[in-house]
């Protein structure tokens, strides 16, 4: 068992203290960062002052590229499985024959 590692990020004017898998580290410091950014394009684009209100729009934002992403990779799937069907069913017919 991997020894924990304490590390602190800052989000939104706040040190959260986590203690975490060390190989968790570089994936939640990035995700810090993205969301300092994210909070940053709000603040200024909306001018929008209270911090909740802008946590929240970057929750919604990350939360509707996850579901948009996992649209996307149903979509794909569904068109891969209409290809190999229809190489299954060429096939098939190339044999019968």
């Amino acid at each position: 068992m991997s020894e924990k590692l304490k590390i602190k990020l800052s989000i939104g004017n706040r040190v959260y203290p986590l203690t975490i898998d060390p190989s968790q580290e570089e994936g939640l410091r990035k995700a810090a960062k993205n969301i300092e950014v994210m909070i940053k394009q709000f603040e200024q684009s909306y001018s929008v002052r209270d911090k909740q209100d802008v946590l929240a729009m970057c929750a919604l934002q990350f939360a509707s590229q996850v579901e948009q992403k996992s649209i996307d990779k149903t979509n794909v799937n569904e068109h891969v499985e209409d290809k190999l069907n229809a190489l299954n069913n060429l096939l098939n017919s190339y044999i019968v024959s």
